[in-house]
């Protein structure tokens, strides 16, 4: 390493530069504080830094940096790989003001079938794999392996409970019930009948959707020749919803395994995304925005990305370097970067700006997305963007939340109680997905049974395929509110959303709200002049205000409307017949059988019904 001496106040670049050797290696920028500003490699050390220093550089980036560099540090190296891998380390550990830096810290979900079991189970899986099974993955996000988790539960039932609640059952739960499950817990399936749907399960996973499909036309027809038309429909569901899902997401009759990586640049702001294809199946993909990308070049956006998504410890982080790696823009050092993630994976690798049939088709909607998610975050409020990545600061997530739900309950005295769910996502409230539950059938101001019973309505229904599930669930309410919505995440065996009860602080002063984590069982009280607190009391309030608003609409609508309204076989006519006779309800109500009976078109019977209607009321 060679450390060039500097002026105090002053940057004396000539004298620097006759230090630095012409050879392959990493090169520093500091400031007046001796903080790193920034981290370059080079196949020639001498030349590059020099290139800072010309009079005609172009990019305003470039000159600002240069005016606050105040010493260069350099380190020699014995090739430009070992130069590049040395770039990246550095900039994920320094992370240098004028490096385009891509925030991903995150280890990457898979989806894991546990083999210790006759009935094995899916779920999803972070971290080391040290459990007996297998693991596919790995996916983008956690909202990636859900949906397919979700489209596996509809098409082959394997059971994808915790082993604790299905080691526990007497009777079948509620996702057989569903049609998601073939409840092997109570015997209801052989071990036979159930491997055949692991089996399937697993050659989706792997790509294989062309061979589950003509494996079950072949069930489909024996069924049919044997007269068991119900077992033959099972297999014709089966294999129209797998030709659904390939026309979705683009399978790839060829397979393989490929990352496309796209980017777009607008108004000083830039996005990438990578799309993770294995075996011929989209896993869907994520979306980054690079720090300090003004003024950089789209094809040093994706060169940079390479570097810091697949180097260093990128693949103890769940990783993989596929083969085949196709890019929106070629980049410069096309061979280097080949041969760096060669040495990583030990396995070829090939990058690829310009591909033909399929892989176009990937990169063209790769390149659509991107385009569509920057423009986006263009359109969005600031604000609320800062809302969420503090808010996944302060609750230290894998990443960013994208959809969060929150429910509330509303009533006076008990009577026309309602539950409100709003739903918020990355552009702020999405009114279109907010329902109201009127609650019924519970114990007037039980405000837990309420809960539970719009907790229930909703998830079943999402679990069904109605939308999408939250990452966050709020809950309006303390530890008693949260445990109900607890039972129905168990019940329903929904493992994988975050349950946040967020309960008013002392004097309902809202500066003093808390946060109760229902699976880390702690509490934690956010400044009050926290983002992450302004966004979690905008949800909640605006849950508050859908809840009473609905409430009043249908308290109102329940006074508005008669009791006789109410009476079977008591028509419009009739009842506007018994008003005039009696001279309104309040004379209904003190009259007997027999003198509601004399008006015409009210026989007796019906008189005891109007009758009894007023007088059971009022013995409650």
């Amino acid at each position: 390493m060679f450390s060039m001496p500097t002026a105090p106040t002053e940057f004396d670049a000539k004298a620097a530069l006759r230090n630095i050797p012409n050879k392959p290696g990493v090169y520093r920028m500091l400031d007046e504080k001796a903080c790193v500003i920034y981290v370059g490699k080079a196949k020639n050390l001498k030349k590059r830094v020099s290139s800072y220093f010309l009079k005609n550089v172009s990019s305003p980036k470039t000159r600002v940096m240069v005016s606050h560099i105040l010493d260069i540090e350099v380190t020699v190296t014995h090739t430009e790989n070992e130069a590049l891998i040395l770039e990246n380390n550095l900039i994920k550990s320094l992370k240098p003001r004028y490096n385009v830096l891509f925030r991903d810290d995150k280890s990457y979900p898979f989806i894991y079938l546990s083999s210790e079991h006759a009935f094995p189970r899916l779920g999803v899986h972070r971290g080391a794999k040290k459990k007996k099974g297998r693991y596919f993955g790995p996916y983008p996000s956690a909202g990636a392996v859900r949906e397919t988790l979700n489209l596996l539960q509809k098409i082959f039932p394997v059971r994808q409970c915790e082993d604790s609640f299905y080691s526990n059952r007497s009777r079948a739960c509620l996702q057989h019930q569903i049609k998601r499950c073939t409840a092997p817990c109570v015997g209801l399936i052989s071990e036979e009948e159930y491997a055949e749907d692991v089996n399937h399960a697993v050659m989706f996973l792997q790509g294989k959707s062309n061979d589950v499909i003509n494996q079950l036309i072949t069930k489909m027809e024996h069924a049919s020749e044997k007269l068991n038309f119900e077992k033959a429909a099972h297999f014709r569901d089966q294999i129209a919803n797998l030709q659904r899902i390939q026309e979705k997401q683009y399978i790839d009759s060829e397979g393989g395994d490929q990352d496309i990586i796209a980017t777009a640049l607008k108004n000083g702001l830039a996005c990438v995304q990578i799309f993770s294809i294995r075996g011929g199946r989209n896993l869907g993909n994520k979306t980054f925005y690079p720090q300090n990308a003004k003024d950089s070049e789209a094809e040093e956006l994706i060169s940079t990305f390479i570097a810091q998504y697949y180097l260093g410890d990128a693949q103890s982080d769940g990783r993989e370097i596929p083969s085949d790696i196709i890019i929106s823009h070629e980049i410069e050092n096309t061979e280097l970067m080949e041969h760096v993630l060669k040495d990583q994976c030990d396995h070829v690798v090939k990058l690829q700006s310009k591909p033909r049939g399929q892989r176009a088709r990937w990169l063209d909607m790769a390149i659509q997305n991107v385009n569509q998610a920057l423009q986006i975050r263009l359109n969005s409020h600031v604000t609320v963007l800062q809302r969420y990545e503090a808010l996944q600061t302060a609750l230290q997530l894998d990443e960013m939340p994208t959809r969060m739900e929150c429910f509330d309950i509303s009533h006076t005295m008990g009577e026309a109680t309602v539950a409100s769910c709003v739903v918020f996502d990355e552009k702020g409230p999405l009114k279109a997905d907010y329902r109201r539950f009127n609650i019924d059938d519970i114990t007037p101001g039980d405000d837990y049974a309420a809960m539970k019973q719009a907790l229930m309505r909703r998830y079943k229904r999402l679990k069904e395929g109605e939308a999408k599930l939250p990452d966050i669930l709020f809950i309006d309410g303390g530890k008693g509110q949260v445990s109900q919505a607890e039972e129905v995440l168990e019940e329903l065996q929904i493992n994988d959303v975050l349950l946040i009860g967020v309960t008013k602080g002392e004097g309902r002063n809202p500066d003093l709200d808390t946060l109760y984590l229902s699976a880390s069982k702690r509490k934690i009280i956010l400044p009050p002049d926290s983002p992450a607190l302004h966004l979690t009391q905008q949800i909640r309030d605006e849950a508050h205000r859908f809840a009473i608003s609905g409430h009043r609409n249908r308290r109102a609508k329940k006074r508005k409307t008669s009791v006789l309204e109410g009476i079977p076989g008591l028509g419009p006519k009739r009842r506007q017949q018994l008003l005039k006779q009696f001279g309104g309800l309040q004379e209904v109500t003190r009259a007997g059988v027999e003198d509601i009976a004399r008006v015409p078109g009210i026989s007796k019977q019906l008189a005891k019904k109007i009758y009894d209607t007023f007088h059971m009321n009022n013995e409650n």
